[in-house]
């Protein structure tokens, strides 16, 4: 969907309410079709990234790991390594 958007979720830290705001905007942004709306649309654009904001940051906090394990960071794909190559990542 939005290129700009990155992931919030991680074990390592969580995501802070600028991230959450700033991913709700960038949402807002693309189904609305606005990047900045009208004067008449001002007050229900910012209302809805507030609103989305706020629930993107109480659904990342209320998340659980899966099977009570925090997820594991998958390794980058590697593809075999020919002879004579470096490694190459995919």
């Amino acid at each position: 969907m939005c290129r700009s958007i990155k992931t919030l979720r991680s074990d390592a830290q969580a995501p802070t309410r600028e991230e959450t705001y700033a991913a709700a905007l960038q949402f807002v942004r693309k189904i609305s079709g606005y990047r900045k709306p009208s004067l008449a649309n001002t007050a229900v654009f910012n209302a809805a990234v507030e609103d989305i904001s706020t629930a993107s940051l109480k659904f990342l906090q209320d998340l659980k790991p899966h099977n009570g394990v925090a997820a594991r960071v998958r390794p980058a794909m590697i593809r075999p390594q020919q002879e004579g190559q470096p490694e190459r990542r995919i």
